[in-house]
């Protein structure tokens, strides 16, 4: 999931809650939404292959 940071930055949070901090764990920060939706799908395809 992508949100949009207050400095104009996009950062990608995980779906799920991280069961210790009780948030979203952050999974990268990109300057473009582009590069931010390339890289989910890259993550989302390493869940899919069992890595």
């Amino acid at each position: 999931m992508i949100r949009k940071l207050s400095s104009g930055l996009y950062r990608i949070y995980s779906r799920g809650k991280d069961p210790r901090t009780g948030k979203r764990r952050n999974l990268g920060t990109f300057k473009s939404r582009a590069a931010a939706e390339r890289h989910e799908r890259e993550i989302q395809g390493f869940k899919h292959r069992g890595h």
